[in-house]
C-alpha cells in the first residue's frame, strides 16, 4: 500500500494551508485500494465513488486529483483517450512507463531503469530535483496491425484488447 495515510495527507494539506475534506479522504482511499496497474480518469473515479454510495461532484473530483497530483501523491498520465488518468505515485523502485495503442487505447506498463538513470543524470546536471519520471510510448497494437491499420481497418472494427486493459510488465532493458 502507498505510504500516504489520511493522517499524512492531512498534515501535508495543513502545512500548505488546505484541509483534509471528507471528499479528499474518500478519493485517496479509492486510489489506495486500486489494483496496481489500474488508472482512473476523473469520470471513472466519480462512477467508482457513486457505486460505493459516496457521490462527489465531478468538479470537486477534478480539483482534488489536480491538487493531489501537484502534491506528488498521484501521477497524472496522458494516455491515448484524450483525457488524463491518475494513479498513485509510487516512487522508485516502483516507477514505470506506459505503451499506449492509439487505435484501441490498450495500455501496457513496463519498467526500464535506464530511463530513470538517464533522467537522474540530466536532473543532477541541471541542479534540479526529480519528482517523477514517466515515458508514454505511443503505439499501434499487434491486432490492429494484423487487421491492416490504418487504411485496412473496417470502420466498425473494435480491438479485442480494448475490452479489458491488460496489465503487463515487460522485463527491464
Amino acid at each position: 500500500m502507498f505510504p500516504y495515510s489520511a493522517n499524512t495527507l492531512k498534515a501535508e494539506l495543513n502545512a500548505r494551508g488546505w484541509r483534509l475534506t471528507p471528499q479528499r479522504e474518500k478519493i485517496l482511499h479509492v486510489f489506495q485500494n486500486l489494483p496496481r496497474g489500474d488508472h482512473l480518469s476523473a469520470e471513472e473515479l466519480q462512477v467508482s465513488l457513486e457505486q460505493r454510495g459516496e457521490p462527489i461532484s465531478l468538479s470537486t473530483i477534478y480539483r482534488s486529483v489536480k491538487l493531489m497530483a501537484r502534491m506528488g501523491i498521484l501521477r497524472e498520465l496522458e494516455l491515448a483517450e484524450g483525457h488524463k488518468h491518475y494513479e498513485l505515485h509510487r516512487p522508485h523502485p516502483h516507477h514505470h512507463h506506459h505503451m499506449v495503442c492509439v487505435q484501441c487505447n490498450k495500455t501496457v506498463e513496463f519498467n526500464n531503469d535506464s530511463i530513470l538513470k538517464q533522467s537522474l543524470k540530466q536532473v543532477e546536471r541541471e541542479g534540479f530535483q526529480l519528482i517523477d519520471c514517466q515515458l508514454t510510448v505511443t503505439t499501434i497494437c499487434p491486432e490492429a496491425l494484423r487487421m491492416g491499420w490504418p487504411s485496412g481497418l473496417p470502420s466498425n472494427w473494435s480491438c479485442s484488447r480494448s475490452i479489458s486493459e491488460e496489465k503487463t510488465s515487460l522485463p527491464e532493458t
